[in-house]
């Protein structure tokens, strides 16, 4: 039947609209089940009707394909955690714009801008992806030492020409459970690197995301992120509205290697692999507010660092770290004005952590200004504490211009005595 609006509820009559240019509006009614791989041609929509609207792809298949000025509102779609739920056809001149809005999958959603793709906007207004698994993706951006997993929502311009951009505002994104984590990344959002396309979004915007890259231990070139903004994205706003919380080796629970205006974190930010830390910058933040948090369980896993780049104004609740090697927040690059609110503890001795792909090894030193780093203002709220035997609160190897530390210094572990 051709008309502006079809209601499909067969598996026979969703692949036929979506076969048909002359249906613009698809309307899914029901659960369909073992569907085969389907296209959205350019300018077709697809929506669900009720709360039990989905579409359940066939096993071993991805899902569903858009190409350009597509929309799809209201429905679940469901592929194996390794395949694709949601991917575009690269053979496209533009993405067009494409939306999604209040969309639940299994399975994983990536959206490239490769081959003849030069161009576009993804808004995204609700997707919470259930299940996915990146690990298999064998594409992954390389930079300091290190090859990133893609997540189980990837947005990325992969066009090497820098005249390509891609926009994008993406609000209310959710990936895995408590306990159940996706597996590979997160949220990953890039572009082609420190040159090349680029990512421009407006707001990245998360609610709970729980991720686990499945790494294998030892492995010292690959990470992983909750949420990634990779090289070549530039992001106005990112807000964690809900948990990121990491659980396996190398998993960064917040890293940026792009450039972010504001990055406000609300909720915990929480690592429980061995290097998993919590937020780590290699790009340039003017301003990040972290105001719940940031704790971390695994062996050198670190609170917040700064390895390249800057952050102009970096603001804290509370850093805790449980594990050798793991550090409370170390500096090495120039930075602007840092504040802790409640204090930085670490309990912890010596043992290694992942520097920029090399194994390290590092003590669990609270706050650690290295040689390089340095910093305009550092006011810290609630002490600065240690709790391994000869750990030091503070290691100073770059300028503080100023530095205030109400709660004193506590290296309640000793053993200096035998240093």
């Amino acid at each position: 039947m051709n008309a502006m609006f079809e209601v499909v509820s067969t598996v026979e009559q969703l692949v036929g609209a979506a076969q048909d240019t002359a249906t613009p509006h698809i309307v899914v009614h029901g659960d369909l089940i073992d569907v085969p791989s389907i296209r959205l041609g350019a300018g077709q929509s697809l929506r669900g009707e009720g709360d039990g609207a989905a579409i359940r792809f066939a096993r071993g298949s991805d899902g569903l394909q858009l190409s350009s000025d597509n929309r799809v509102h209201n429905i679940r779609l469901d592929a194996a955690p390794d395949r694709r739920a949601i991917f575009n056809d690269t053979g496209m001149a533009t993405l067009g714009r494409i939306e999604l809005r209040s969309v639940i999958t299994t399975g994983r959603v990536q959206i490239l801008a490769r081959d003849k793709v030069r161009g576009g906007h993804v808004d995204v207004i609700g997707l919470d992806i259930i299940a996915a698994d990146a690990r298999g993706e064998m594409e992954r951006p390389h930079g300091y030492g290190v090859y990133v997993l893609q997540g189980a929502f990837t947005l990325w311009n992969m066009q090497p020409d820098e005249a390509v951009v891609v926009s994008a505002d993406l609000v209310g994104l959710s990936a895995g459970r408590n306990g159940a984590p996706v597996r590979g990344g997160g949220i990953f959002v890039s572009g082609a690197g420190d040159t090349g396309g680029r990512l421009i979004v407006r707001r990245l915007e998360t609610e709970a995301v729980y991720s686990d890259g499945g790494i294998e231990p030892g492995t010292a070139d690959q990470i992983t992120g909750g949420v990634f903004t990779v090289h070549g994205a530039h992001v106005d706003v990112v807000r964690n509205r809900g948990p990121v919380v990491t659980y396996g080796v190398n998993d960064m629970v917040l890293d940026n290697w792009g450039v972010v205006d504001r990055w406000t974190a609300e909720e915990k930010i929480r690592s429980h692999g061995p290097s998993g830390i919590g937020f780590v910058n290699f790009g340039i933040v003017h301003e990040l507010k972290v105001n719940a948090l940031i704790e971390t369980f695994g062996q050198g896993a670190r609170g917040f660092n700064v390895y390249t780049g800057t952050v102009n104004l970096a603001e804290f609740d509370r850093v805790v770290t449980h594990a050798d090697g793991a550090v409370g927040i170390q500096i090495s690059q120039p930075i602007g004005r840092l504040v802790v609110r409640r204090g930085i503890e670490t309990f912890g001795g010596t043992g290694p952590s992942l520097v920029k792909g090399v194994m390290v090894t590092l003590s669990a030193i609270a706050l650690s200004i290295k040689p390089g780093g340095s910093a305009r203002e550092i006011e810290i709220t609630g002490g600065i504490k240690t709790n391994g035997a000869g750990v030091a609160p503070i290691e100073q190897h770059g300028a503080i211009d100023s530095l205030r530390v109400a709660g004193g210094f506590a290296a309640v572990g000793g053993g200096f005595d035998r240093i």
